[in-house]
């Protein structure tokens, strides 16, 4: 091998660590001052226990469960996470609920990151075992409970899904309205606000269509998304109806985001839309929660803009591109703005494209992206398993979301896949780093001996093998172990191997 030892080694196939060897440090960039809460927040001391009051029955269900696997019990959720009806009632008559509140319960406890699924089975989430000592895990459980709103209370079924997600898209932009004015705010003037940025939403998906374009296609396409009977609106141009707004809102509420005043709420089920006639009065407030959290992702979005960076506007691929001269801690702050500025699902599905293409470098860095989203990229992560490119990075992402050390977590990985890993990362030193960052990635190989290594990279079958093994071949200092690189080279691209 070399005379270098493992430890000396800059890039190793640790999860946190497998695109080191390519980044460029940034020595003059400017650590921005911490930037102040909005006059009148509550302490974080504080705002930790308004959390922990919101989800004070959603940890009491988790805490439940967690004492059921105590027993030797394994609770087994559906393929959608939802309790079975004969558990529900079991943890009803323990907990003296009804069957409903408890489903109810264990959702926001899933949300919330209080619960998690591990192969079908139930288990308790970090945050619930530091739940009552710990502020950051109660702020950040009540945070994911926030993001997934329009899970947590799903808008009534009258409505077409492409209507309900063009709400939801833009329910962003009236919160940030909400903790810009600083107090109550009429529910008329948000529902101008929100038909105004779904005007503008439909206006940014317009696109003109090539000429001779297959209709078929699109007319299937219309048929697939044709709007569920009820009473949503008609044509492409209608407003989204007050009906979805006032979902949203008390959506929003219920997650304890803001508070309503005037006016009647509607039915928690989500299925009675009826309002008062004189529902002018109607007005919201942000809780100070909702303003914290609102705030925090405004600052994260104003760190975009103001770093040397810019990457809040740009694809996945481009801000990816644009984090690789990035220290971790850096890049990990425009990851978090960039996520903040766009849906979650959207966002995890713009990095696994993007981790799909031919750099192997972005390929490390959209899963470092997805490290930062966390819980709620879990399913996307899981699909993408079966995908041969993805597999080695998709499973170490996985163990270490389970709670795997992330300096062990390589042994979830076959020697294949590791091997397969260590090319894929080898590939990225060789487009992005120097000669002799190559050469120490040798240090970081499963295989104990360079014979060994060569005969499993030829067997591997990466796409990049080639490439890899030349550039090796040309930076090692080694005539001999040069030479034999060179023959491995050769013989892969011969079809030898």
């Amino acid at each position: 091998m070399t005379s270098r030892t493992p430890r000396d080694s800059r890039l190793r196939l640790v999860p946190r660590q497998p695109i080191d060897a390519a980044r460029r440090a940034v020595t003059n960039r400017r650590p921005r001052p911490a930037p102040r809460p909005p006059a009148g927040t509550p302490p974080r001391a504080q705002l930790a226990l308004q959390a922990r009051t919101v989800l004070a029955d959603a940890v009491r269900i988790a805490r439940w469960a967690d004492a059921q696997r105590g027993r030797g019990a394994q609770l087994r959720p559906g393929t959608t996470g939802a309790l079975g009806h004969e558990v529900a009632e079991r943890a009803a008559d323990e907990l003296g609920l009804t069957a409903r509140q408890v489903r109810d319960d264990w959702d926001r406890a899933r949300l919330a990151g209080l619960v998690e699924l591990h192969g079908g089975t139930a288990r308790p989430g970090w945050r619930l075992h530091a739940w009552d000592r710990d502020d950051s895990a109660a702020l950040r459980g009540w945070v994911a409970l926030f993001d997934a709103w329009s899970l947590a209370q799903p808008a009534p079924a009258a409505f077409a899904p492409s209507a309900v997600a063009e709400v939801v898209e833009a329910v962003p932009q009236l919160l940030s309205l909400l903790q810009l004015s600083d107090g109550p705010y009429q529910v008329a003037a948000l529902q101008d606000l929100l038909e105004q940025r779904v005007a503008e939403l439909r206006t940014e998906r317009c696109e003109v269509p090539y000429e001779g374009a297959a209709t078929a296609g699109a007319a299937a396409a219309d048929a697939a998304f044709e709007p569920s009977p009820g009473p949503h609106p008609e044509g492409p141009e209608a407003a989204p109806p007050a009906a979805l707004l006032d979902w949203a809102l008390d959506a929003l509420a219920s997650v304890g985001a803001l508070t309503l005043g005037g006016g009647e709420a509607i039915d928690g089920g989500g299925e009675a839309i009826e309002r008062a006639a004189d529902g002018e009065d109607r007005h919201a407030t942000l809780s100070p929660l909702g303003n914290w959290a609102v705030w925090v992702k405004l600052e994260q979005i104003c760190v975009a803009a103001q770093s040397p960076a810019g990457n809040i506007e740009r694809s996945a691929e481009d801000m990816l591109r644009g984090c690789a001269r990035l220290t971790p801690g850096p890049a990990r702050d425009e990851y978090r703005a960039w996520l903040a500025a766009r849906p979650v699902g959207s966002a995890v599905t713009e990095l696994l494209d993007a981790a799909r293409g031919d750099d192997a470098l972005l390929r490390g860095l959209a899963f470092e992206a997805l490290r930062v989203v966390g819980a709620p990229a879990e399913t996307a992560v899981r699909s993408v398993v079966a995908d041969s490119c993805l597999r080695p990075y998709a499973l170490l992402w996985l163990a270490e979301h389970e709670g795997g050390d992330p300096d062990e977590t390589l042994a979830v990985l076959t020697r294949e896949e590791a091997t397969w890993l260590w090319v894929d990362t080898a590939a990225a030193v060789a487009d992005h780093g120097e000669a002799p960052l190559l050469v120490r990635h040798l240090d970081t190989a499963v295989q104990g001996t360079v014979p060994a290594l060569l005969h499993e990279v030829r067997a591997v079958g990466h796409p990049r093998t080639v490439q890899v093994l030349v550039a090796l071949a040309a930076a090692h200092p080694d005539p001999a172990l040069a030479k034999a690189v060179r023959r491995a080279a050769f013989q892969v691209h011969t079809g030898e191997a």
